[in-house]
């Protein structure tokens, strides 16, 4: 019996560590890597699949009443700001889900694997469809402002380009930028064995928020791409964060706690001194991602609700106060903006209450190619633009047009994109995993 036959078998000897069922079926969801040769069949967190499937068809609303529905939207927005809503939604899910997907596997390493494997492959097939459809001229990319191709590529790989000043070559790509910083904040609470301090993480994080709005009107956007310049700031900021998760991914302790501490310093310092949003808004979307891991270990039962709820009240009490003292913009209306915040949390509280009650499958199905949904209607978005033009009346009819070509498309990525690029993110997982076992048995 070789070495890795050896591995196998004590890791079925193992006793399996709390899984959490369902969530490796989720867009941003964690891997299933197996602890034994059995063959599960997974469950799914119906609720979940839901809010995410609500969420992706808001946002797309939000983007394609600028084209189709522009009286609607003119009217709504400063009641509503759909985007808000829908972004605020798919971060509670997150902050439900991510730090799940890190302890249950218990590797920053195999972590990563998972993120890469979900991510990447459907960004770099939409970021090339809009390339190919620009070239063609059936399409028209946002200008670089001034800026490089290869500080806008590396900013874009990085998925920080949203925080390091980079125009987004896709608008939803910005939210991914969030994502990363809430990915890194999340491993640096890990290899400091913070990660269960989600409540405290959360509300200082609101206090903060509340705090900067009186800094937000003194402090210009993108403050350190001003002072360093983009180009500098990129090559420092990527260089920084390759380097943390390389440290954190290790197997030596100190190595991990510094790319730990590196990274989630990184992702602070960014979202404070150089969103395009102001420093109490981004800090508002990192308590509402940590909001929604507290929910997670309220449900789990590592902390009493009454602390989920006494984080909750404190999030909201921060943030509706920090956008009501922020006041209104020129694209920006505190009402709005307000609205649609307190919907998103309670549209995540209303799913999280009615967990365990069956979800109809037309939502389980949107949420599960949401993903597509969201990375792939901005570029047919940038096609009919380009092509068609925008109305400036509203067309119900070009609407619904729009939406039946999107999501049958949006069902073709998902299962020829996304479900492959899963496989192979497992099959690598699985490999690392087997090597590590290897060579733990040969010391």
């Amino acid at each position: 019996m070789n070495i890795e036959a050896v591995a196998h078998v004590m890791r079925s000897m193992e006793t399996p560590r709390h899984v959490l069922p369902g969530l490796e079926q989720l867009p941003y969801a964690p891997d299933r890597l197996p602890s034994s040769g059995a063959s599960v069949r997974p469950t799914r967190l119906g609720w979940l699949d839901a809010l995410r499937g609500i969420a992706a068809l808001v946002v797309v609303f939000d983007h394609s009443s600028y084209s189709f529905m522009a009286e609607l939207r003119g009217e709504l927005m400063p009641e509503f700001n759909t985007s808000r809503y829908g972004v605020m939604v798919f971060f509670l899910v997150s902050g439900y889900i991510i730090p799940a997907s890190l302890e249950r596997r218990g590797c920053v390493r195999t972590f990563w694997i998972g993120r890469v494997s979900r991510i990447y492959p459907l960004w770099v097939t939409a970021v090339a469809a809009l390339i190919v459809a620009d070239a063609s001229g059936v399409a028209e990319m946002r200008e670089f402002g001034g800026q490089s191709v290869a500080s806008v590529a590396v900013a874009h790989v990085s998925l920080l380009q949203e925080l390091l000043g980079t125009p987004n070559l896709l608008l939803v790509l910005w939210t991914l930028s969030y994502e990363m910083a809430f990915y890194l904040l999340v491993v640096a609470l890990f290899t400091l064995r913070l990660h269960r301090r989600s409540s405290l993480v959360a509300a200082v994080l609101a206090v903060a928020a509340a705090v900067s709005v009186t800094a937000a009107s003194a402090l210009p956007v993108s403050a350190l791409s001003g002072v360093l310049g983009t180009g500098r700031l990129v090559a420092i900021a990527t260089t920084v964060m390759v380097v943390a998760i390389c440290c954190a991914s290790t197997g030596l302790p100190a190595l991990r706690v510094f790319g730990g501490l590196l990274g989630g310093g990184l992702a602070l310092v960014l979202i404070s001194f150089n969103s395009t949003v102001p420093m109490w808004e981004g800090l508002v979307i990192l308590a509402v991602m940590f909001l929604g891991t507290v929910a997670y270990r309220a449900e789990q039962g590592q902390i009493p609700w009454r602390y989920a709820a006494a984080t909750a009240a404190v999030v909201v009490v921060c943030a509706v106060g920090s956008a009501y003292a922020y006041g209104d913009g020129s694209h920006f209306t505190r009402r709005g903006w307000i609205v649609a915040f307190l919907m998103a949390v309670g549209t995540f509280g209303a799913g999280l209450a009615f967990r365990r009650r069956r979800v109809p499958r037309l939502l389980v199905g949107l949420g599960t190619i949401s993903y597509s949904v969201y990375m792939v209607h901005p570029v047919l978005l940038a096609v009919s633009d380009a092509t068609i033009g925008r109305r400036p009346h509203d067309s119900l009819v070009l609407e619904g047009a729009f939406y039946a070509v999107l999501l049958p498309l949006s069902w073709l990525t998902h299962r020829h994109v996304e479900k492959p690029g899963q496989r192979w993110g497992r099959n690598l997982a699985r490999r690392d995993l087997t090597r590590r076992d290897a060579r733990s048995l040969g010391r």
